[in-house]
């Protein structure tokens, strides 16, 4: 049954908005004058509240990457229970506090009832649920266990957070350190070690060294300072504008994965992504090339992602997807050793998902170890550098003394 959108009055004058369920517009109304309401305004809820086409309502997603794993949960809680998917979905839609996640649920709920299957209804929505999401789904509505699918996707996404958040939750502090260092050394160097070293400069002696280099930094951060910044960001942008190119892009990908700490990193983080992934969509039962082609669209380094395609290209030719990981050496032998134990074993889900686990808690770890490494060389070399550009304002003034004496 379709669900509106209304703005009526009540019997005191005051205004009242939600949602109802109705047959049509005409039916809707009579609804709300029954409930002695007097409706002002009645509109289909549509999927141009939520989706990002032209003339959509709403600009942001409905769903954040937490608020996707909470409400998947809730759901999973709720079919698991025995409650049937229309009204666990209404039981969502009622206890939903935001008004676009509500008019989104009941949106899917109209097309449940409408025949539609839970997978292709929340098709309708792609900017809300990706191919992986919807796949998942499919195959637990096929497969007569959409509660436990849910559970395990609602794992998915808490486990794929959690990883995210904490790799970023590491680089974080070093960010800030750098850019706070940043900041401070031009603040420095523009303003402050002028407006002393100047001073000294009027003496027909000789200044040190280090304040007459200081000073020649000085001289060309204020003159060319705007020139090197305009450098640098059209060069960034241009760098940005090239990795729009695929090739372009596989190939910067590929470099990056060669560095020695952030390509490792980068390659333990989309490894363990793609084989939860992967062991995810096996375990709910998708067809492993359908699943090995979903997995490898999750991978947002071009490079590893074009050697997830090649291998699933060596499965379709009957190559064992252990044999097809081995060969690509972007990929942790980690992932290809627990892929062969898994077909050899026929646990081939849980094998893989042993291997993202074990692959997440070493990317974390060594995001962690990096730093713990980095805050203090980033402190260190911060002062080094503050201690110099003092050196250079300081220099002068014992040179002074000493002429004084």
């Amino acid at each position: 049954m379709p669900a509106y959108r209304f703005e009526a009055l009540d019997a005191a004058g005051k205004a009242q908005s939600g949602l109802l369920e109705a047959d049509n517009v005409k039916a809707a109304r009579q609804q709300l004058r029954g409930r002695d309401l007097v409706p002002l305004g009645v509109t289909a809820v549509t999927m141009a509240a939520t989706d990002n086409s032209a003339g959509a309502r709403f600009t942001r997603r409905v769903f954040s990457a937490t608020s996707l794993a909470v409400w998947t949960r809730q759901l999973a809680g709720l079919v698991g229970s025995g409650l049937p998917l229309e009204r666990a979905l209404t039981a969502l839609a009622d206890e939903a506090e935001n008004p676009r996640q509500r008019e989104l649920v009941a949106h899917l709920k109209s097309e449940v009832n409408a025949g539609s299957s839970f997978g292709r209804a929340l098709g309708t929505a792609p900017r809300e649920f990706d191919e992986i999401y919807r796949a998942v789904v499919a195959a637990g509505e096929q497969s007569g266990a959409l509660g436990a699918v849910l559970e395990r996707l609602a794992d998915d996404l808490e486990d794929r957070q959690a990883l995210r958040s904490k790799v970023l939750g590491a680089m974080l502090y070093p960010a800030i350190v750098s850019l706070v260092a940043l900041i401070i050394v031009i603040v420095l160097v523009t303003f402050v070690v002028p407006q002393i070293a100047n001073v000294f400069t009027t003496g027909k002696r000789a200044l040190p060294f280090l304040t007459v280099a200081m000073l020649g930094v000085s001289s060309f951060v204020r003159n060319w300072g705007w020139a090197v910044a305009l450098l640098a960001t059209g060069g960034i942008t241009a760098f940005v504008l090239a990795r729009r190119n695929e090739a372009f892009r596989e190939r910067t990908d590929a470099a990056f994965l060669n560095l020695p700490l952030f390509g490792r990193l980068a390659r333990g983080y989309n490894a363990a992504r793609f084989g939860g992934t992967l062991a995810m969509l096996a375990g709910a039962g998708v067809p492993i090339l359908k699943a090995l082609q979903a997995a490898a669209e999750t991978l947002g380094n071009r490079a590893m992602r074009a050697d997830a395609l090649d291998a699933l290209v060596q499965v379709r030719e009957g190559a064992p997807l252990a044999s097809a990981l081995a060969g690509k050496k972007r990929f942790p032998g980690l992932l290809a050793m627990f892929a062969r134990l898994g077909e050899q074993t026929g646990q081939l889900p849980q094998m893989l998902q042993r291997a993202s686990k074990q692959m997440s808690a070493e990317v974390q770890r060594r995001a962690l170890s990096a730093a713990t490494i980095l805050e203090p060389l980033l402190i260190v070399g911060m002062g080094g550098v503050v201690v110099v550009i003092m050196l250079a304002v300081l220099m002068p003034i014992i040179q002074l003394n000493t002429w004084v004496k």
